[in-house]
């Protein structure tokens, strides 16, 4: 097992991963408390991330009527965790929306179905890669980078 990165590589390997993957795994909660787990294409920003979805996936749902949700990015062995709130956006610059489909391979504007967007804005982010970097996974909370 290597030894644990410091907290300035961890963000710095952090910020590399939400620039360049393109998938997280996008947990949500329905009215009633039903988890909902989807993979969806991302895009970061630089402090907030931008996901779209079909208007009647479980997923826009849940987020319409709660905006709290969880994204998991990377693997169980290079994680990076982030619990976040989200906001269906009823505009989108174009430029925006293009950067996204640019990314994900997809243009959620030309869809057969509306694809709303959700501008989605971390509290908390935390990254690990072994046991012994648990400690200290903590990289955000209250939406400010500890490091």
């Amino acid at each position: 097992m290597a030894a644990p990165r410091p907290l300035a590589v961890r963000k710095q390997d952090t910020l590399y991963r939400l620039e360049h993957d393109i998938d997280a795994w996008v947990a949500t909660a329905s009215p009633d408390g039903t988890p909902y787990l989807m993979p969806l294409s991302f895009l970061w920003d630089g402090r907030t991330l931008l996901l779209s979805t079909a208007v009647n996936n479980p997923t826009a749902r849940n987020l319409r009527a709660n905006p709290h949700l969880l994204l998991t990015v990377g693997t169980t062995r290079d994680l990076v965790h982030i619990t976040a709130t989200a906001e269906q956006l009823a505009d989108i610059p174009p430029a925006d929306a293009q950067a996204f489909a640019t990314k994900a391979g997809f243009d959620p504007r030309e869809a057969s179905t509306p694809y709303p967007f959700f501008r989605v804005t971390p509290t908390t982010i935390q990254a690990w890669r072994e046991p012994n970097e648990l400690k200290n996974r903590l990289l955000m909370q209250s939406s400010t980078w500890l490091v």
